[in-house]
């Protein structure tokens, strides 16, 4: 057999009266199988993929994993096949350990962060902290693998096969270190249970995702599942206790067995935040670790990133780094693409600001944050996505107006909605904003209204270079219109 073919005991499934079969590849799309393929049919939201089993036994799949109701809806299909079929109660886990054995190599260090906000960002920052220690690492997450191995990726943790394939071509390149954002649909979906942790973090829970999750317990059950189920017994755990719900992870991690680094400005953390002090262009910092003291500078924007950065600075201490070392390489760190990003600055030297805030708490912590580093009026930018959680919108419209001193309501990715509809819902929470509909004008109207001193926070679509109206994408980048409608109004060539 080829070296790259696994047999189904290889992948640690047992086919239906002990059938072995040989694997050349594994598939969750029926349209992508090819002959010697593991099919995986999966309960979907919408329709289960056991519908098309037909089409990858006609395109060569020798192995179908599901569950007993895929089975069942394929029945016709699978009796008159003599493929090996693999009935799993979670079917979803399943194939998330056979990645992980189809592919092999992971890098050997390797974190995951969940949270409603802040992920990328600390994922970023863990993998730039690696790096200046002389690592070589990786960062995968909303914003595709970056660092010293880069890919794109689709969605924030992709399914197991794309996740797995993309760990063992960077460990294949020589990545060591690994951060992972874990979100809660992938969580959910069990597409990191073949991921090997040494350490998870916890950033906060608010409000997000309920078009998904039944209700917010749902949701914290799915981020949970990071402590409860993927972290292994002899991981670390890095919580932040500042948050409400980080009390309940705590509780989690430590029923578990698992190690506790506890970071916040609560007394009793093992890293400790003391002190926060902001002027234009960052912060200084004063913390304690275990009681040492230290003081240091961060070159970021936002109260937050200095929260991010100490969960960061736990979560590589807990890989077994140095707390001096991981300390001097924080001043190093830079703003991730569209969290709380310098996009462009006017002649008056008004700035202005991208970040990726699109929940209610989001935009409320975003504004909060970026006020300290301005001297006048806080201009704020606004838009909810359509085919998401509308219960949040007039709650985004909300928190902007109570914090902003302008709020300008307009489109962020509609999709298959009406966008006026959207904004009428944003505008509930404030009304008192302007509404403009196209999102290029309204950064226009936003830059043209900025005066000395002043600042424009654009919220909602960050690192995105697209905006989504019905099934298209269009180009569009905030920190591009924001450098354009600068250009044009101060009378400057790009």
């Amino acid at each position: 057999m080829d070296e790259d073919t696994k047999s189904l005991s290889d992948l640690g499934l047992t086919a239906r009266g002990g059938r072995e079969a040989w694997i050349s590849g594994i598939s969750v799309d029926s349209r992508a199988v090819m002959p010697g393929h593991l099919f995986a049919a999966l309960p979907g939201t919408k329709v289960h993929g056991a519908h098309f089993i037909e089409t990858a036994l006609a395109q060569g799949a020798v192995a179908v994993l599901t569950d007993a109701e895929g089975a069942q809806l394929a029945g016709k299909a699978l009796a008159e096949s003599d493929v090996a079929l693999v009935i799993a109660a979670e079917p979803r886990q399943a194939l998330a350990y056979a990645c992980a054995l189809f592919f092999g190599a992971q890098p050997a260090t390797m974190i995951a962060v969940t949270g409603t906000n802040g992920k990328t960002s600390v994922a970023s920052f863990v993998r730039r902290i690696w790096q200046e220690l002389g690592l070589r690492a990786v960062n995968l997450g909303t914003t595709g693998v970056e660092g010293d191995w880069q890919a794109p990726l689709r969605h924030t943790t992709p399914d197991p096969i794309t996740l797995h394939k993309a760990l063992a071509e960077a460990a294949e390149a020589g990545v060591t270190h690994a951060a992972m954002e874990a979100s809660s649909h992938g969580l959910d979906q069990r597409r990191l249970d073949g991921v090997q942790l040494v350490a998870a973090g916890f950033t906060n829970f608010t409000q997000d995702h309920l078009d998904y999750h039944a209700d917010f317990e749902e949701y914290f059950s799915a981020k949970a599942g990071l402590f409860a189920r993927v972290l292994p017994e002899e991981g670390t755990a890095v919580i932040n206790i500042d948050d409400a719900r980080g009390i309940d992870m705590l509780a989690i991690a430590r029923a578990r067995g698992q190690e506790v680094l506890t970071v916040g400005e609560s007394e009793g953390a093992d890293l400790r935040l003391l002190g926060q002090r902001f002027d234009a262009t960052g912060q200084e910092l004063r913390l304690s670790w275990h009681g040492v003291v230290e003081q240091l500078r961060l070159n970021l924007i936002g109260d937050f990133q200095g929260w991010n950065a100490l969960l960061a600075a736990g979560l590589v201490i807990s890989c077994g780094a140095e707390a001096e070392d991981v300390f001097r390489a924080l001043p190093r760190l830079d703003t991730v693409r569209g969290r709380m990003q310098l996009a462009a600055t006017r002649e008056s030297g008004a700035g202005v600001y991208v970040d990726f805030a699109h929940t209610p708490d989001a935009i409320s912590t975003a504004i909060e944050a970026l006020r300290p580093h301005v001297m006048g009026r806080l201009i704020a930018v606004i838009g909810a996505g359509g085919d998401r959680d509308p219960g949040k919108r007039p709650l985004m419209g909300r928190a902007a107006a109570e914090h902003a001193d302008v709020v300008i309501v307009t489109d962020d990715n509609p999709r298959s909605e009406e966008p006026g509809a959207i904004r009428a819902q944003v505008l509930e929470g404030a009304p008192d904003a302007i509404e403009v509909g196209d999102r290029a004008e309204a950064i226009l109207r936003g830059v043209d209204m900025l005066g000395p001193g002043d600042a424009l926070l654009l919220c909602g679509k960050g690192h995105e270079t697209g905006q989504i109206v019905g099934d298209t994408v269009y180009p569009f980048d905030d920190v591009e219109q924001a450098s354009v409608a600068v250009a044009a109004l101060d009378g400057r060539g790009l």
